[in-house]
C-alpha cells in the first residue's frame, strides 16, 4: 500500500494550561476526505492548523507528503524558510476570506504565486485564470473583492489556495461566515475538488455534507478523538454515545437517513 498523504501520530497541544489536542493520532490517504466533527471547543481547528504549521504542536510528528516534523523534546522547530516551503504546499481556505481589498481577484490568486514560488507575472495569470475558471468566477477576475457576494469571496480564497499546487487542501469552516443561500456553492467548489482527487481535511458542522463527500469522519470532543471511521457509518450510525448526542443536535434525518 502506498505510504498515506498526511500521517499524524500522538500530537499533543497546550495553550497555557489548557491542553487543547491530547495524543492525537490520525491517516488521511492520497485522494481521501477527512471531516473533523464536533462540538466548539473541541480541537478541530487547532488540529488542522497545527496540519498546516500555523500552530506548532508542543509533542508527535506530522507529515504531510514527503515532509516529516517531529516535535517535543527531541524535535527542533521548522526553521522560517522550511516553513513557508511546507505551507507552500498545504493550502488552507479560513472561515473569513482574508481577500486584499486594494487588489483586484487577480492580483489576490497571483500575488502568491509570484512572490512565494517565484513565478513570472504571465505564468502565474495563467495559472491563476484556470483556477478562477474551476470555481465559476473567471468573469469576475478584474473586479474587486469588495463587489462580490460572500460565497464569491470564498470561491475566490480557495481558488487563491489552489494556485500554488498544494498537495493538500485544509478548510476550516469554509461555510461558517456565510449567508445560507450562499453555502451551497462553496460545498460544490469543494464537491468538485474531491471528484477531482484533492486530497482534503474539512473542519465543518455540514454534517450532510460530511456525509456524502468525505470518506472518513472524526468526531473530536475535548482534545480527544471520540470515533473515527467511514463517513456514512459514523453520521448514520454512530457507535459512541458522545457522537450520538453531539449528532442529535442537527436537523432530525441527518444522523438516521
Amino acid at each position: 500500500m502506498s505510504r498515506p498523504m498526511i500521517e499524524i501520530s500522538h500530537l499533543r497541544k497546550s495553550f497555557g494550561q489548557i491542553e487543547v489536542l491530547k495524543d492525537i493520532s490520525l491517516k488521511v490517504d492520497r485522494g481521501g476526505v477527512l471531516a473533523l466533527i464536533g462540538p466548539s471547543g473541541s480541537g478541530k481547528s487547532t488540529l488542522l492548523r497545527c496540519m498546516n504549521l500555523l500552530v506548532v504542536p508542543d509533542a508527535g510528528s506530522i507529515t504531510v507528503g514527503n515532509r516529516n516534523f517531529d516535535f517535543g523534546n527531541s524535535g527542533q522547530k521548522p526553521q522560517t524558510r522550511e516553513l513557508a516551503q511546507f505551507r507552500s504546499r498545504t493550502g488552507m481556505v479560513f472561515q473569513n476570506f482574508n481577500l486584499f481589498p486594494h487588489m483586484s481577484v487577480l492580483q489576490n490568486v497571483i500575488e502568491a504565486p509570484i512572490h512565494v514560488k517565484r513565478m513570472s507575472r504571465k505564468a502565474a495569470t495563467e495559472l491563476a485564470m484556470m483556477q478562477l475558471e474551476k470555481v465559476g468566477l473567471a468573469d469576475r477576475a478584474h473586479q474587486s473583492p469588495q463587489t462580490l457576494s460572500g460565497g464569491q469571496k470564498q470561491r475566490v480564497a480557495i481558488a487563491r489556495a489552489l494556485a500554488m499546487e498544494p498537495e493538500v487542501m485544509l478548510f476550516d469552516e469554509a461555510t461558517s461566515a456565510l449567508d445560507p443561500e450562499l453555502v451551497g456553492e462553496v460545498l460544490q467548489t469543494i464537491q468538485q475538488l474531491a471528484a477531482e482527487g484533492m486530497t482534503m481535511v474539512l473542519v465543518t458542522h455540514e454534517i450532510a455534507f460530511a456525509r456524502d463527500v468525505a470518506d472518513r469522519v472524526i468526531f473530536m470532543r475535548d482534545g480527544y478523538v471520540v470515533e473515527e471511521g467511514e463517513a456514512r457509518l459514523v453520521i448514520e450510525a454512530p457507535a459512541v454515545e458522545a457522537t450520538r448526542t453531539f449528532l442529535s443536535h442537527f436537523h432530525k434525518g441527518t444522523a438516521a437517513r
